[in-house]
């Protein structure tokens, strides 16, 4: 029966609700319709409409610091540079490369490169944009829309899905601002992450409403779930206590650790701490994002400042090897997993994924592959999930020249500076986490990007 009192609920209340029943659902494994049946019966139908239906994308956002973004440019390299065989650029591989067919702009992979049997929408959109930020921990040049922060943006836009932690950084990330972003919770390390999540969603339980007339109707609510779960543990002894907040941690923590086996399958070996994190965070984050828990992870990654990368060939391989194949698998999960919020699709259909860095370091050099670029150029790495046009957005030519691009057409434009359409390919960004929402977009970006995203995407 409809409780008025939840069903009245408006502005912070009512979000605050949708979180607690969200988190609550997923810390007793209860079914995602099972959750909004409950909601409606407890609340009324149109908060359970609320509480479903995707309208925006999930996303991870790695950031490159000291040098570390290079890696990735073993993954998605230059065109070029990759077609040259010149010994002396900063590619490993020349006799093995693919070029890509099926993307709207020319890529080319390396033998590592991810995503290589997925569909056309998850292969990777490569923009130049921003400057080289050289041995900056904190980078944010390239992740920049309209004078705000590229990833507060987005955790902005991502507000309207209820999540028990909107966003979530792990390490020394610059979150920085936007118009309507939520705060940030960080913590130092992946491992730190399960924790977080742990505590918040005891608090949320044990956080009694000051009215307490509202959290009577709150524990109805909870019975409701509780029933739902339909486990004989929970039949008697929980309540809203000490005794729910023990429950919560253990419950959660069994759900988002990585196993041993995923993370074997993920680092292939690997042992440096920075894959290791890697591994950890992407495996957590489907995990959150099964359970509805979070819309955003930021990681600081990698800092180690490659440059006697091309002194140990054998190393070099291993690293951009274990990256790689993390990468793939998992988007293999992702594949598994039904989206919570449409059941009918996989979450390998919603995450939207980033990188971006300090310094992508020299692709026309690999002698102590030095941090300057040419035209002190940048880039952003984007797998927009069907919503951004795939390829290289602009380029470093084999000669030294940089070229941007017309975000209206998608053309390239010669000899013009990489940060010339940072805005614009921060905007395709926000274009595929608002699922294609130009008018959300345009609250920070104002400008035709109809050549790099696509409008009417094939979901």
């Amino acid at each position: 029966m409809v409780d008025d009192r939840l069903k009245n609920l408006e502005g912070d209340s009512r979000r605050h609700f949708l979180k607690w029943a969200g988190a609550l659902g997923a810390v007793l494994a209860v079914d995602r319709a099972r959750v909004l049946e409950v909601i409606s019966d407890a609340a009324g139908p149109a908060m359970a409409q609320e509480a479903s239906g995707r309208v925006t994308n999930p996303s991870v956002h790695l950031v490159a610091g000291t040098g570390g973004f290079a890696w990735f440019q073993l993954l998605w390299p230059h065109v070029e540079v990759a077609r040259s065989g010149n010994n002396n650029f900063a590619f490993h591989a020349y006799d093995q490369i693919t070029e890509v067919e099926d993307t709207d702009k020319e890529l080319v992979y390396g033998p590592e490169s991810p995503w290589r049997t997925f569909d056309r929408g998850k292969q990777i959109s490569a923009f130049m944009a921003g400057q080289n930020q050289t041995h900056t921990d904190t980078p944010q040049a390239a992740a920049q829309i309209g004078g705000n922060s590229m990833i507060a943006s987005v955790a902005s836009i991502q507000r309207v899905t209820a999540s028990l932690l909107p966003v979530i950084g792990i390490g020394n990330v610059a979150f920085g601002q936007a118009p309507g972003a939520p705060g940030i919770s960080t913590v130092p390390d992946p491992d730190s992450m399960v924790q977080l999540f742990n505590s918040a969603a005891s608090r949320m339980i044990l956080e009694q409403p000051e009215d307490a007339a509202a959290f009577e109707a709150y524990y109805k609510a909870f019975l409701g779930l509780r029933a739902a779960a339909d486990k004989p543990t929970m039949q008697r002894g929980l309540r809203i206590g000490k005794t729910s907040a023990n429950f919560l941690g253990k419950n959660l923590a069994a759900q988002l650790t990585p196993s041993q086996a995923e993370l074997d399958r993920y680092l292939m070996g690997a042992t440096q701490n920075t894959l290791v994190e890697i591994a950890k965070t992407l495996i957590t984050s489907l995990k959150a994002f099964k359970l509805g828990l979070t819309q955003s992870v930021v990681l600081r990654c990698f800092n180690d400042d490659p440059h006697g990368a091309f002194g140990d060939m054998d190393n070099l391989g291993r690293t951009v090897g274990s990256l790689g194949n993390m990468l793939n698998e998992w988007m293999v999960d992702a594949a598994t997993i039904p989206d919570p919020v449409s059941p009918e699709k996989t979450l390998a259909d919603a995450v939207v994924l980033t990188v971006h860095g300090d310094t992508p370091k020299d692709p026309l050099e690999r002698n102590g592959w030095p941090d300057g670029t040419p035209n002190n150029s940048n880039w952003l790495y984007v797998m927009g999930n069907g919503y951004t046009k795939t390829g290289w957005h602009g380029r470093v030519r084999a000669n030294g020249q940089t070229d941007s691009f017309d975000p209206a057409t998608g053309d390239d434009v010669a000899n013009q500076q990489a940060d010339t359409q940072t805005g614009a390919a921060n905007a395709a960004v926000a274009f595929a986490v608002a699922r294609g929402d130009m008018r959300r977009v345009q609250d920070f970006y104002n400008g035709n990007i109809d050549g790099i995203v696509n409008v009417n995407p094939a979901q």
